[in-house]
């Protein structure tokens, strides 16, 4: 088991996704990338958002 295998197993343990069916599994992934792209993109823009303010003042 190499590297990546083994934080893919620590994943599924950790919440749970290993009693999942393959389907329940990618929907569940499918919001969690869902809900990071969300995260990171409106951080992102709070970020620039600030760092112009603050070259404004």
């Amino acid at each position: 088991m190499n590297w990546i295998q083994r934080k893919i197993y620590l994943y599924n343990v950790t919440f749970g996704l290993y009693m999942l069916d393959w389907w329940e599994r990618c929907l569940f992934n499918t919001l969690v990338v869902v809900l990071m792209w969300f995260i990171f993109y409106n951080g992102s823009r709070y970020v620039t958002e600030v760092s112009k303010r603050r070259r404004l003042q």
